[in-house]
Formats: structure tokens, C-alpha cells, sequence
């Protein structure tokens, strides 16, 4: 079951494909299937039950569980060359350009970032530019970088940009994120490539992903001229602002004990928030079973486990706890409470 339960999340694009032709009303079609079916289906099934002794017995490479991802990354290409080509053949009219944007967007936001974030942490070097492709494909490819070399690290501290801090509003977490996380990467990859001796070599990232994004975007103002990557530009932007506000909810609030001056404990389970909402995890190939990704950041998503007792649970599912972060009150209100009553203390 578990071979084909991950099938669903290619459903996404075919959604947005449809929004493509039908046009009209039928262009927010994606944006009610992601924040209004997927959180009822999680409401009508619930999260899943205990199910870590399965997933520790499935085996840690499995070919179909890769196929899924490795499928995403020429799906995807295919469909925003096919989306770029109809909206320049058949431009849109009126608030058909957002809501096709933020159609797409929701494809290469929730749907290729996802997968990306997978296969960047995966040990083959194929797997690894798969991923970084797909983070090219909405401009922010040092995410690869920071996420893997910094996040990891500093998940759940204060030296990372992409931990949400307590009573932080998610719009102020995406201004310090975004703007934080670019030097950060830098940083990083100029270490890597000195260690190596492979500085301003096609090896060395800042080089690679800086002559890969100024080709893609000249590329489309090319054969797309302004409006086309106008549209192109504002859907990368959707889909990253989709990244951040995942980011926002993994960890908000949560922290690492620090030993002595910039030294901290290590990540355990209970620095980042789970969900186990079986409809949303299966849209997200398991990326809410966030907790024992940092505990164990090599295990593959087919294998995450709940945790039970160890990692502190989201009231909800990703894409509702993603609309209610987007009201800091009420956000503030769910999930305060919960940090109040122990969540990311070990038990």
C-alpha cells in the first residue's frame, strides 16, 4: 500500500492542468484542492495510527518510493514549459493570471520544493541534481546549500534563519528567512569548496547556481518576453513563500538546550512539530513527519516514523496549520498553548 499510496501527490499537477484549459473560475481549482479537500480529507481520516515498527522494517532503498520523486523532476519541467507556452499562445485575461500563477506555483512550491528537500539529503550524486534543479527552477537554489549544511544544524537555535521564533509573525519570518538564508549559503559553499580546492569550479555551487538561474531567466524573457516572465517570476515566488511558511510552522517556538557558548544540544524529535494527517502526508511524501527527518536526516521518506511521545504534534495538517499561520493570532493561539503544556521538551 504504502508503493502506491504516494501516487496521490501527482494529482497536484493534474489539477493545475486543468485549471490551464478550463480558464475562468476554474483557475482557482488548485488553490481549493491543496487548502480546502486536502484539510478535509485530513479531518475525515484522521492522522495515522502507530505505524513505526512497519516503517522500520520497509527496507531502506526501495525503487518505486525513488521512482515517485525521480518522475517529479521532468514532470514538472514538462508542465511550466506547457504552462508558459499556453500562457503566451492564449494569454490570460484578468485574474486569470493569478490564479494560474499561484496554480502553478502551488506545483513547484508544494509539489517540486518538496521533493527537492528530499533529494537533496539523498547520498547519489543523480538524486542531488534532480533536487537542485528543481530548487533552479523557482530561483532559489541555494536553499540546496543552506537547508542541508546550515538548517540541519542550527534547526531549533538562534543561528538559524529559518527557525521561527516564539510569538514571531509568520510575514516578519519570511523577510528574515529569505534575506538571511543567501549569505548564510554562501558562507557555507565558500568553506566547502576551500576545503576541497574547488573553488570557482562548476563544483562550487555559487558559481554553478548563479550561471544556471541568469540562463533560465534569460531564457524566458527571451522566448516569453516581460509578461511571460513576469507570470514565471511571481510563481517561483509563490512557491517559495509556500517553502518559508512550512519552514515557520516545523519549528516555531521551538528550542535546542545550549551548553556553553554557541554549542547546543543535540537535535532530538522533539525540536521540530509532527503531523501525521494521512492525506496531507501522502501529498507531501511524509515531510510532516518532520521530527524524525532532523533526528535522522539520511532516513528516506517511506520510512519516517511518528514518534510517539517523543515529538510534539500540529493540531492540524499541513495545509491548514500553512492558513492559519497566515493569521498570527489565531496561530498564536493554537499552538502557544501547546508549548505552554511541555511541546519540544523531552518527556
Amino acid at each position: 500500500m504504502s508503493r502506491l499510496l504516494f501516487a496521490i501527490a501527482y494529482l497536484l499537477p493534474v489539477v493545475h492542468l486543468a485549471a490551464l484549459e478550463l480558464r475562468g473560475p476554474w483557475v482557482w481549482l488548485p488553490l481549493a484542492y491543496v487548502f480546502g479537500l486536502i484539510p478535509l480529507g485530513d479531518r475525515l481520516v484522521g492522522a495515522a495510527r502507530d505505524d513505526d515498527a512497519e516503517a522500520d522494517a520497509r527496507p531502506k532503498e526501495s525503487r518505486i518510493h525513488d521512482l515517485w520523486l525521480e518522475l517529479w523532476a521532468p514532470m514538472q519541467l514538462a508542465v511550466l514549459a506547457w504552462t508558459m507556452v499556453q500562457i503566451h499562445t492564449r494569454p490570460p485575461v484578468g485574474y486569470e493570471w493569478v490564479g494560474l500563477g499561484l496554480s502553478m506555483g502551488l506545483v513547484t512550491g508544494a509539489g517540486g520544493i518538496n521533493v527537492a528537500h528530499e533529494l537533496m539529503h539523498r547520498s547519489k550524486l543523480a538524486h542531488r541534481g534532480l533536487g537542485e534543479l528543481l530548487m533552479t527552477s523557482v530561483f532559489y537554489a541555494h536553499f540546496c546549500v543552506e537547508h542541508v549544511l546550515g538548517h540541519h544544524k542550527n534547526a531549533a537555535t538562534p543561528q538559524d534563519p529559518a527557525t521561527s521564533r516564539r510569538g514571531e509573525w509568520v510575514y516578519a519570518f519570511w523577510v528574515r528567512s529569505i534575506v538571511q538564508s543567501l549569505p548564510s549559503a554562501w558562507r557555507l559553499e565558500a568553506r566547502r569548496v576551500e576545503k576541497h580546492g574547488i573553488t570557482w569550479t562548476l563544483r562550487d555551487r555559487r558559481l554553478r547556481m548563479v550561471l544556471s538561474q541568469l540562463a533560465l531567466a534569460g531564457g524566458l524573457l527571451w522566448f516569453f518576453g516581460p509578461a511571460g516572465f513576469a507570470f514565471y517570476a511571481g510563481q517561483a515566488l509563490f512557491g517559495v513563500l509556500l517553502l518559508e511558511t512550512v519552514d515557520y510552522i516545523e519549528h516555531y517556538g521551538l528550542t535546542r538546550k545550549e551548553l556553553s557558548p554557541g554549542r547546543y544540544e543535540r537535535v532530538q524529535p522533539h525540536h521540530s512539530w509532527n503531523s501525521s494527517h494521512v492525506v496531507s502526508s501522502a501529498h507531501l511524501f511524509q515531510l510532516p513527519r518532520h521530527s524524525d527527518h532532523h533526528a535522522n536526516a539520511s532516513r528516506p521518506y517511506h520510512r519516517l516514523r511518528t514518534l510517539p511521545g517523543e515529538a510534539p504534534l500540529l493540531p492540524a495538517g499541513y495545509p491548514a496549520m500553512m492558513l492559519t499561520a497566515l493569521v498570527p493570532p489565531l496561530f498564536f493561539q493554537r499552538v502557544d498553548p501547546l508549548l505552554d503544556a511541555g511541546a519540544g521538551r523531552p518527556t
